[in-house]
């Protein structure tokens, strides 16, 4: 359903986009937040009317539920595989209550450009809506470990991660522990996110920036930033 923006004057470097979730009040709830920074131009309820409205208005993020009624059944992931080629500049990103690995993975192969949990705040929410339409790869920090291993199995991917000796030097701990502290996470928050010590972070984090040789945070955002693994 397109929404009208009123008359307010249309700022050219808004970004514009789309919410698909079948629960209203949810949906008004996050659209409410978005509209002072963003140009929320549709929405929708279910698979069928996700697939004409982001045909019609195409957006360029479309936030999207994992769980949507409708269609084949397929959710999401339907939508995203039917929409891609309708909608092609379109980028995707999954907000679901859901953090199984089954649903994150299914989005992600679908094309989901990332995926976080209904538990983000709404700040952290406007900042990965910017950071998908800029390029990058945005998941929940509880996320990680399983996103890792759906793009590790993920066949003919480009930029494969695969690919990168690196990346693949660190173990799965340290990958997770780069992610969080490239994301501007302290050690603190790295270690209550992943159950660890402090301590133990700080351990992971010195094997890190050997191994990749680098010397500092800074230096390691810029890294994974370049990768859009964070």
């Amino acid at each position: 359903m397109q929404e009208s923006q009123g008359q307010a004057p249309r700022d050219a470097a808004r970004i514009r986009v789309a919410v698909v979730d079948d629960h209203e009040m949810f949906r008004i709830g996050v659209i409410s937040t978005l509209r002072p920074f963003f140009d929320i131009v549709a929405q929708a309820a279910d698979v069928e009317g996700a697939e004409a409205m982001i045909a019609e208005s195409q957006p360029d993020v479309v936030l999207l539920d994992v769980h949507v009624p409708g269609g084949a059944g397929g959710g999401g992931a339907e939508i995203l595989v039917k929409s891609q080629p309708r909608s092609p500049k379109s980028v995707f990103l999954a907000l679901s209550v859901s953090d199984s690995p089954q649903d994150v993975g299914a989005v992600i192969r679908a094309g989901a450009q990332g995926y976080v949990t209904k538990t983000v705040s709404g700040n952290n929410l406007v900042s990965s809506i910017r950071q998908v339409h800029e390029g990058y790869a945005v998941f929940s920090p509880k996320l990680a470990g399983f996103v890792l291993s759906t793009f590790q199995t993920m066949p003919g991917q480009s930029n494969s991660i695969d690919d990168d000796d690196e990346l693949n030097s660190l173990s799965a701990r340290e990958q997770e522990v780069m992610r969080l502290i490239a994301r501007g996470y302290t050690y603190r928050e790295t270690a209550a996110e992943l159950f660890i010590s402090v301590k133990t972070v700080e351990t992971h984090v010195s094997k890190v920036l050997r191994k990749l040789q680098l010397s500092n945070r800074n230096e390691l955002a810029r890294w994974a930033a370049d990768r859009r693994i964070v």
